[in-house]
């Protein structure tokens, strides 16, 4: 009855998301499409997803989870107001939270 649910948007969806913008999205996603899930830039692009997208509201039972991630998220990028160089910095910013993220947790350890 319903579809598989994530929590955030997956790893795995990373590669339906490269013919939805220009081409240095297209670029930027299919340098990640191989990319382990544990990559700081595959982290960022899934961060900047799970905020384009809204997932931390996403309840299981609504209709954009029922479609599912993917879909969602092309909808959502479909959808997106701004340039390609705005989503680019989006991305970029959720890079270096993510790399300060690593950095901080990699000093606390040491």
């Amino acid at each position: 009855m319903y579809t598989r649910n994530e929590l955030m948007f997956p790893h795995h969806a990373i590669p339906s998301l490269s013919q939805v913008r220009g081409e240095a999205w297209r670029e930027l996603v299919n340098s990640l499409a191989g990319a382990p899930e544990d990559d700081p830039r595959a982290l960022a692009l899934m961060l900047l997803m799970v905020r384009l997208n809204g997932c931390m509201t996403c309840e299981t039972d609504s209709f954009r989870a029922m479609r599912g991630c993917r879909a969602c998220a092309l909808q959502t990028l479909r959808r997106f107001k701004g340039s390609d160089e705005e989503l680019l910095a989006q991305y970029q910013q959720a890079l270096e939270e993510i790399q300060s993220y690593f950095a901080a947790s990699n000093g606390a350890a040491g």
